[in-house]
């Protein structure tokens, strides 16, 4: 679903030059659930908007589901983006004067979906978030939770192929946060490729594989092996 190799994203100004990411390399499967750890400043936040085809990079290759994007121009990213892939961010992102429903609905109206359509595909979603009674309500009518899962039913929405989801329960308390990762696991489980940013560790071990940031570089935990408690130190 996404391929990586020797990625690297340098931020220039007249006076400095600073390496967001240094020779990446990432590969996930379809259907993989990836957890993506790091310290702050590590790439992470770069590394997501590279991968959701919302930043260009410095070098190397990038491959979503096949297709090689750098040599994409700048519209032909934009429909990729809108047709494969989805985004579920910390802050929500929705848009205060629109209904639960509309919120849902607006992506759809941008990528020309029929309006009956439309309307079947909040439905479905908004009941599979456990909202369908929820969808004349405005976002300042719900708890954090439940527009946490309204932003999930607008990313579902689309059918996207890859979801991103960027600290999706940083703002939650510990029972919503729970609810909201079940859900993103019951969407993985049906074959939705999911990628979470987390700095959890709990959430992380719910992953598949975790892959750690740190100065731009990756390194595959699952891939390390376990220190026997006999081995020499």
């Amino acid at each position: 679903m996404l391929e990586m190799r020797g990625l690297t994203k340098v931020y220039r100004t007249e006076q400095i030059e600073t390496h967001a990411l240094r020779s990446l390399d990432l590969h996930v499967k379809e259907g993989e659930f990836v957890a993506v750890t790091g310290p702050s400043g590590s790439g992470k936040t770069t590394f997501l908007s590279i991968a959701g085809l919302l930043e260009t990079f410095s070098g190397g290759d990038y491959l979503l589901d096949g297709e090689d994007v750098g040599r994409l121009p700048d519209a032909a990213r934009s429909r990729l983006r809108n047709r494969k892939i989805g985004f579920i961010f910390q802050s929500f992102n929705l848009l205060p004067d629109l209904t639960v429903a509309d919120n849902v609905d607006v992506p759809l109206r941008y990528r020309g979906v029929p309006a009956r359509e439309r309307k079947e595909r909040v439905e479905e979603m908004l009941q599979q978030v456990g909202l369908g009674s929820r969808q004349r309500h405005f976002p300042n009518q719900l708890s954090g939770g439940q527009q946490q899962r309204v932003a999930l039913a607008r990313a579902l929405a689309g059918r996207p192929h890859l979801l991103l989801a960027d600290e999706p329960t940083g703002n939650l308390d510990t029972q919503m946060a729970h609810a909201v990762m079940e859900l993103l696991e019951e969407v993985n489980a049906r074959g939705t490729t999911l990628i979470l940013v987390t700095h959890d560790a709990a959430l992380s071990a719910r992953a598949h594989r975790t892959v750690h940031l740190v100065d731009g570089m990756a390194t595959d935990l699952s891939r390390i092996p376990a220190v026997s408690a006999d081995a020499p130190r």
